[in-house]
């Protein structure tokens, strides 16, 4: 497809199509449009204009990144906000479900090893509730369509047990967190790993990232470890199903999601031996 380009000046370097007011004597290696260096974006042969790495992304990209994209809506993410909500509204009901959905770490320890996944699906009111959705109906649907249903429910379920984990490991025994925080955190890190992966502008997901992490480390009662936990188990699990080998590509994705649950269950066992082994028999119920 070409581009008409627009007018320029006899004896004048071109500019920009996109910043006439910015000379430049590259262009563009698809459409020949003068392009200049915030417009260029790298690809397999040359350089190409923003515009046409975006028509690529859109022609090319279910094939790259997975043999089975999702089709139509993106019901997984719908079918999470929908189970996020149906647990908030239990709780309204049953006030009694929220404590015994939360994350706490001398039950986990006692033996409520439940509680690392419950906790993920508890909010702490309807603000709580609200931010964790808006996101996750934000940030799911590129990502569902991206990797395609089964490795985004991977990707949100290891996301949602790494941030418990890492609440489990360095949180003090007698603390309760609850929150989808960790899950939506994975999806931060997955969206800026995909970004990346697709050559797209990535600084509203960079200013995404620090503006979360600063409310995370400057706002009193926010779980910083299941924030942290949560963006590092995404950024590293999307980062190995979308560089994966294209000859082995579902062989090692298989093989992350179980080498990842494997190291979270040698994580648990060990930080429950620590808990016991300090608290021993004061770790009791109620």
């Amino acid at each position: 497809m070409s581009f008409p380009h627009p007018p320029q000046t006899p004896g004048v370097s071109p500019t920009c199509y996109r910043h006439p007011d910015r000379p430049t004597l590259v262009g563009c290696t698809r459409c020949g449009r003068p392009t200049c260096p915030e417009c260029m974006r790298s690809a397999s042969v040359g350089h190409q204009c923003v515009d046409c790495v975006q028509a690529g992304v859109q022609n090319v990209q279910a094939p790259t990144f997975s043999t089975a994209q999702s089709a139509g809506k993106p019901w997984v993410t719908y079918t999470l906000i929908a189970i996020n909500v149906a647990v908030f509204v239990l709780q309204m009901t049953s006030p009694e479900l929220r404590d015994s959905f939360a994350l706490r770490p001398r039950d986990v320890a006692g033996g409520d090893l439940y509680r690392l996944v419950t906790s993920a699906f508890a909010h702490d009111g309807v603000a709580h509730l609200l931010f964790n959705m808006w996101a996750l109906y934000v940030l799911g649907p590129p990502l569902e369509q991206w990797l395609g249903r089964w490795r985004f429910i991977a990707l949100y379920a290891l996301s949602a047990l790494g941030g418990s984990v890492a609440v489990y490991l360095l949180s003090i025994p007698y603390t309760n967190t609850i929150g989808a925080s960790g899950a939506i955190y994975g999806l931060f890190g997955a969206s800026f790993v995909m970004a990346k992966r697709l050559n797209l502008d990535m600084r509203m997901f960079i200013i995404l990232i620090v503006v979360n992490l600063g409310m995370t480390f400057t706002i009193p009662g926010i779980s910083w470890q299941g924030h942290i936990g949560g963006l590092i188990t995404g950024a590293l699990v999307a980062a190995a199903f979308v560089y994966a080998p294209r000859g082995s590509r579902n062989a090692v994705q298989v093989g992350v999601t179980i080498g990842a649950l494997a190291l979270f269950a040698v994580l648990i066992a060990w930080r429950t031996t620590t808990v016991v082994d300090q608290f021993g028999p004061m770790l009791t119920h109620g």
